[in-house]
């Protein structure tokens, strides 16, 4: 039964209805009548949430139909508003840049588009701009006053907030290009008249507010008006470009943020909410044939769908599900994002219209009761107005897997899912949702298959193999990989089983499924800890056995599954499929490098590093003591942990965090590297934990004493330099003050604290075990001290290499002051925060264009130099294992 229920949700359209199949029968319509008065129902106990409303309607013969929902928001936040919003803002964004970058381009359009229409009565384009200044006001106002007579005030008091901010981003723009823009953007956006005079406006202050007025107020469905509104804006804009006012790139410009700022301001305030509700689908069903009696709002289907359990009068009861355009928009970016990382096989394709997925959702459930799985019976569709549609299922009762027990999940619940899928895989259909609120467990034995919505027909091996994958994880995350496994194996054999190996991926998972994961992982881990503290405390078992524990706690869900599939059939192929189209890693590489790209042509030009004074000698110096600094790293981490570490991959690893730094902030990428490393070497986690920090903690202790004493020093030597003694005593109040800071502000100190705890946690136990090999403290220690005198003899070398001169003692203050302001500021690499804190000091003691000059140097031989070296070890170490 398919048909359109002509239901009209939008009050005050004041446009005709398109036709539909029942045309004959009388039109429906949501007349405000008021009901009889009810007798009040008591509440007993606590509400909590939004109360729902049983909201009474009468259908046509006076017949009452009780519909229980919460009521639906007066506004709501529209995703699709979001969506338009962020593509006018890049549109936005790529006038400016083709501005800036095709200037001869844009010229040359105007040109062209001046000596063809340069014959054009004067008087004809007097009558036009009058014409169209006349119409551009009038008809907007014209609307908004046959508007407020059919008391639809609210959209355009939304028009004229979206014009007002539209106005108010017309100032700004057009102050930024007249002063603050670039030479080639202003040509392109603006022109001298031909009649002399300022040059004219980059954006139209009057056609943008209107075209932002007119976005807000909805044009969607009022195609009259829109004709009539778009038809001004376009005489206008043609008047302005024929009389040389405009540019073709100003036009465009001014179209883009008037629709950008009207598509904000509607999903920050919301838009009324025209969503149909359970009153309008009560009397499209009853035009649809059926007897509705009454109706509850029931929880809503994956993706948002509504759903409502509906009781009819003389027939089985109805589950009723609405699709329409705003759930349809929800979830968008996330999509993108998904269909960008995977394979075509691995992601669903969203339908394009809501007819497309009225259609697909039938068409799946139609087929699979023709293969005949255990799933609702589909038994109506049918439009709800022009938004919206509805598809009706035959109610079945029973509960979630979700809504049960664990105990309550037994192999014949299990077999009875496995049969259905099995029958859907026979006709070449997936689910392609195959978790525990798509699985409705009826009579406590069998299984019934929901949520058709995202399923594909004449789908490919690889997608049916990730179907088994996914229910072969579902059932694992309630009772285990043995139970799962070995039903599956029951009933699709070892053969399909086995298929699905390759397939048990994170990536390939359903959302909630990959979260559920991750959650058992550290509850699994959490408990094992927590075991294993008890036991080593009462000496049951030694520290070494409560570690491997710990470990084999840590095996996640999925590879216990891979083994349980091992045992069932060792023939089975290991090696993953590839769904993956772009890994996250790669993607972040391309972005560091792009980024490492941008800021060294943008912060290093050779202009400032005066290349031609530079000294090249000690140039040569500087780099030296650069390459001398990854020796000193890899000591100072080999030297705190007990086993044997390769010397020359650790200083690889220690060139591979020259790279880590362009992504991650200058203390968290070297810890997170230098942990993994330990782990891919052999030690424990929870040792290589403590190892690093216990060379952070040393490396924090060194770095202050050394602070200390080379001030000392600097202080004793009384050499008569003013500047340098400046410059160290702000460096040690910049340091005081940001202990002070962070000591004071209470959510820094938290943050603070918690990291450290859960850094040198363990580490008091790890150097207990160091002390008992003093040389491995000595080369520790010894590393840390080199690797400052390293950096320090580098920034010494560059001042030098460009006549400057300061104590070495000086320098180290500066050094270590700038430092850890660096490592304080989460940019990558303490990007800007260290060449400031550099410039600022050395521009005390010394010329600010050498101070700057020898900060560029230093920082390009210690930063920005390193980063091609590092990636390359970053590949080699991964390549090898060992990241």
């Amino acid at each position: 039964m398919t048909g359109t229920v002509d239901v009209d949700v939008d009050e005050g359209a004041g446009e005709t209805a398109p036709a539909h199949p029942l045309a004959e029968e009388p039109k429906v319509s949501l007349v405000k009548r008021t009901p009889p008065r009810r007798a009040p129902v008591p509440v007993t106990g606590p509400v909590t949430g939004p109360v729902p409303a049983l909201l009474p309607v009468e259908d046509e013969d006076g017949d009452r139909l009780a519909v229980d929902e919460p009521l639906l928001a007066a506004r709501t936040h529209r995703p699709s508003d979001l969506i338009r919003f962020v593509t006018g803002l890049l549109g936005v964004i790529a006038v400016f840049v083709l501005a800036s970058i095709a200037t001869e381009t844009t010229s040359g359009i105007g040109q062209d588009i001046h000596s063809n229409v340069k014959d054009v009565a004067p008087w004809l384009i007097t009558v036009l701009g009058l014409v169209s200044t006349v119409a551009v006001l009038a008809v907007p106002l014209a609307f908004a006053v046959e508007r407020l007579i059919k008391r639809d005030g609210l959209r355009v008091a939304d028009g004229v907030l979206a014009s007002v901010l539209a106005y108010g981003v017309t100032l700004a723009i057009d102050w930024w290009v007249a002063e603050a823009a670039s030479q080639s953007i202003r040509g392109a956006l603006t022109q001298i008249p031909v009649t002399g005079g300022p040059i004219t406006e980059p954006v139209h202050g009057y056609l943008a507010p209107v075209i932002a007025y007119m976005t807000a107020v909805g044009m969607v469905s009022r195609p009259r008006w829109r004709l009539a509104l778009w038809s001004v804006v376009l005489l206008s804009g043609a008047t302005e470009l024929i009389s040389s006012d405009t540019t073709p790139l100003s036009l465009l410009l001014t179209v883009l943020i008037g629709w950008s700022v009207a598509c904000g301001t509607l999903y920050a305030i919301g838009s009324p909410n025209i969503r149909p509700t359970g009153q309008h689908l009560m009397l499209g069903l009853r035009r649809l044939g059926f007897t509705p009696k009454n109706a509850h709002r029931a929880p809503d289907a994956p993706g948002g769908t509504r759903r409502y359990f509906v009781n009819q009068q003389d027939s089985r009861d109805l589950d009723v599900h609405i699709i329409d355009r705003e759930q349809q928009a929800s979830g968008f970016f996330y999509r993108v994002w998904r269909r960008a990382r995977l394979r075509s096989v691995a992601v669903r394709r969203s339908p394009q219209s809501l007819r497309q997925a009225l259609e697909q959702e039938a068409l799946i459930a139609y087929a699979a009761a023709a293969a005949g799985a255990r799933a609702p019976q589909l038994v109506a569709t049918s439009e709800l107005g022009p938004d919206a549609a509805v598809l009706v299922y035959q109610k079945v009762e029973g509960r979630t897997l979700d809504e049960l027990a664990d105990d309550e999940i037994t192999d014949e619940v299990m077999a009875s899912c496995w049969e259905s899928v099995g029958a859907l895989h026979q006709r070449r259909i997936a689910h392609r949702r195959l978790t525990g609120e798509s699985l409705l467990v009826v009579d406590e034995k069998v299984g019934v298959l929901v949520n058709l919505s995202g399923g594909d027909i004449a789908a490919g091996d690889l997608t049916l193999r990730i179907d088994v994958a996914q229910l072969l994880t579902t059932f694992a995350l309630r009772i285990g990989p043995e139970r799962s496994v070995a039903t599956a194996n029951r009933v699709l054999g070892a053969e399909r089983v086995a298929a699905a190996l390759p397939l048990l991926q994170p990536v390939g998972m359903s959302r909630q499924t990959r979260a559920d994961l991750a959650k058992q992982g550290k509850e699994r881990k959490a408990e094992a800890q927590a075991l294993a503290l008890e036991q080593v405390a009462a000496g049951e078992k030694s520290r070494e056995e409560a570690e491997e524990d710990i470990a084999a706690a840590g095996e996640d869900l999925l590879s216990r599954i891979r083994g349980q599939i091992l045992e069932i059939a060792p023939e089975a192929p290991l090696a993953p499929a590839k769904l993956e189209r772009l890994k996250p890693k790669t993607l972040i590489t391309v972005i560091a490098l792009a980024f490492a790209a941008y800021l060294a042509m943008t912060t290093i030009q050779p202009g400032q590093l005066k290349l031609s004074h530079m000294n090249w000698a000690w140039a040569a110096a500087a780099l030296a003591f650069s390459a001398i600094s990854y020796v000193a790293a890899a000591m100072s981490l080999t030297g705190f942990v007990p086993e044997r570490l390769p010397f020359r991959r650790t200083i690889a690893a220690q060139l591979a965090g020259s790279f880590v730094k362009l992504v991650a902030p200058a203390a968290i990428g070297g810890i997170a590297l230098n942990t993994r490393y330990l782990q891919k070497q052999g030690v424990r986690p929870g040792q290589a934990v403590a190892s690093v920090g216990a060379s952070q903690l040393a490396g924090l202790g060194g770095h202050l004493t050394l602070l200390f004493c080379f001030g000392l020093i600097t202080g004793s030597q009384g050499d008569g330099n003013v500047g340098s003694e400046r410059a160290v005593i702000i460096g040690v109040l910049t340091a005081a003050v940001l202990a002070l800071v962070i000591a004071a502000v209470g959510p820094m100190r938290r943050f603070v604290v918690t990291r450290v705890r859960s850094l040198f946690f363990g580490v008091v136990p790890r150097m207990l075990d160091l002390m008992q090999t003093p040389s491995k403290l000595v080369t520790g220690f010894g590393g840390i001290v080199l690797l400052t005198l390293a950096f320090t003899a580098c920034l010494d070398a560059s001042v030098r290499a460009f006549g400057g001169s300061m104590s070495f003692a000086t320098v180290a203050v500066i050094f270590l002051t700038a430092n850890a302001a660096g490592s304080a500021v989460p940019t990558p690499g303490g990007i800007g925060a260290i060449e400031g804190a550099l410039i600022v000091t050395m521009s005390l003691a010394m010329p600010a264009a050498t101070a700057t000059s020898a900060v560029f140097l230093f920082r390009a031989l210690t930063f920005w130099l390193p980063v091609l070296p590092g990636w390359i070890s970053y590949s080699y170490l991964q390549r090898k294992g060992a990241l």
